[in-house]
């Protein structure tokens, strides 16, 4: 079973002003903060008038003067936030079709309430044409839909796909989960969301992101201190820098390069030099003072060989060898993983980066080794005295978890991360197009950065090499995690297509100050 969130031991670093405009709420903590906000003295009806506000905000933004608008509206508090779009979109001078999914009776509350001050026709959606419309507002169903969509509902939304007319969405797009980004059936694409208070995670995992559009926030009147409290701390981002800057590295002037921290990279044979010198470049790059490629004896003259200068090789002959350099004491992070083979001198290599103290970050073969040993790996970090990060893709991440079931059985990336750094007990790094950080403590933050152009060759090994760079700079793990997961995605940005792995240590170098707010 999942671990329940514990509170962190920082409550008020945690809610910060800075990281609680960060989090993300699931559909159940909105409905408690909406909750919140109504028991604190705000009526429903107040959210609801703001809610619809912003939506008409959004389509007065996009439409012409006298645009022809069909708003479409379901039958929960989604559709009541649709009905006061219609009314302020009509005051505006907008010709308004509004269109009802279910009988007007069904309607309760604040969306009865709201449906009362409509003084236009309310259309049936039987029957629509949506393309003969300049712009449509998708208000039938909310974040919190759990089913697929069906019906006449199902055939409107595969009609509004087909117009090519764009869509607000307010709060998510019809079908879409908002806790997983997920779609079991049809689901509204949306040039535009209107979502308000925090994002959900749905805005930002995939295939949600990019069904979602551009994503507005909006201020409905909900103060964040009402929700984010020392016993309810937020525990899910959106990873920027104002999540980790205050660990980010600062050096004094004094400081040389053992203080900025030394990083050893395990490597295996000859074929495969270049993994892990990427890896060694890019701790380099972020800050680290040192880096050591540990290779075997065969292939130090081929690392030896090649570039850059800064890079240091050690000959490494077995374990035992591995496990001395590991215990020197001037060894701050070590990197393992890309290309080191599958056999058995690799094999030993993992176990011996795993029950050294220094922090790890484990990649690529590390992590196939060690499905194999995945009931016991939590037992073998937890007696480390460093920290541990593992950094799997969706395939390494299968085959580490596919035997635990309430990992792998999970729908949501958000939360078969977080599950899988509970039972690994180390900071887990499920990459992707919405990377997933997650730490064993509960915390989690959902990555943002990124392009097409990092899908090459190396790239995982740059990350990785980032990660052991910041770790071995003192910066605790999963702020590490997320601070190198950012800047691997803000480099893959800048350099664009066409990028090669060697480019990206150099693109990451260019953003350092950008980080570091100079």
């Amino acid at each position: 079973m999942l671990a329940p969130v514990r509170p962190l031991s920082d409550d008020a670093a945690m809610n910060r002003p800075d990281l609680t405009e960060l989090a993300l709420l699931d559909v159940a903590g909105m409905a408690l903060a909406d909750q919140a906000a109504i028991t604190a003295g705000t009526q429903g009806l107040l959210l609801m008038e703001k809610a619809g506000q912003a939506v008409a905000d959004a389509v007065i933004r996009r439409a012409r003067p006298g645009a022809n608008v069909l708003v479409l509206c379901g039958p929960g508090n989604n559709g009541g936030d649709g009905f006061v779009a219609a009314r302020l979109l009509a005051d505006r001078g907008l010709r308004v079709t509004l269109a009802l999914s279910c009988e007007r009776s069904r309607l309760a509350g604040d969306a009865a309430a709201m449906a009362q001050r409509w003084k236009g026709a309310i259309e049936s959606i039987a029957g629509l044409q949506p393309d003969r419309y300049d712009l449509i507002v998708d208000a039938l169903f909310g974040a919190g839909l759990s089913r697929p969509l069906e019906g006449e509902v199902a055939t409107l939304v595969a009609a509004v796909n087909a117009s090519g007319r764009s869509v607000v969405a307010v709060d998510v797009p019809s079908g879409l989960s908002g806790d997983t980004g997920a779609s079991q059936g049809e689901v509204v694409r949306a040039a535009q969301t209107v979502t308000f208070f925090r994002l959900k995670p749905g805005h930002l995992l995939q295939p949600g992101r990019a069904l979602c559009g551009t994503v507005t926030l909006a201020d409905i009147g909900i103060a964040p201190e009402l929700v984010f409290t020392a016993d309810s701390p937020a525990t899910t981002f959106r990873n920027a820098p104002a999540l980790w800057r205050e660990d980010w590295p600062s050096h004094a002037v004094e400081t040389h390069k053992y203080r900025r921290g030394a990083v050893l990279v395990v490597a295996g044979g000859l074929a495969g030099v270049g993994a892990p010198r990427l890896g060694a470049r890019a701790a380099l790059r972020v800050g680290a003072g040192q880096a050591t490629i540990g290779c075997r004896p065969e292939a130090l003259a081929a690392h030896a060989a090649r570039g850059p200068d800064a890079l240091m090789q050690r000959a490494v002959a077995d374990s035992e060898a591995l496990g001395r350099l590991l215990a020197e004491p001037r060894l701050s992070a070590v990197l393992i993983g890309p290309a080191l083979g599958l056999d058995a001198r690799a094999r030993e290599a993992v176990m011996a980066v795993l029950r050294a103290g220094v922090p790890a970050v484990l990649d690529a073969d590390a992590l196939s080794l060690l499905a194999p040993r995945i009931g016991s790996l939590k037992r073998l970090v937890a007696r480390r005295r460093g920290a541990c990060v593992l950094t799997p893709h969706e395939g390494e991440f299968e085959r580490l978890f596919s035997a635990v079931p309430e990992i792998a059985q999970t729908p949501s990336k958000l939360e078969r991360a977080r599950r899988a750094a509970v039972h690994a007990a180390a900071v887990v790094v499920l990459k992707g197009p919405d990377t997933v950080i997650a730490s064993p403590d509960g915390r989690a933050a959902i990555n943002t950065t990124g392009s097409p152009a990092l899908a090459t060759a190396g790239s995982g090994d740059v990350l990785g090499g980032l990660i052991a760079g910041l770790l071995a700079q003192g910066m605790p793990a999963f702020e590490a995690a997320c601070a190198a997961v950012w800047l691997h995605g803000r480099a893959g940005e800048e350099a664009g297509i066409g990028l090669i792995a060697d480019d990206l240590p150099e693109a990451v170098m260019r953003l350092l100050g950008e980080v570091a707010g100079s």
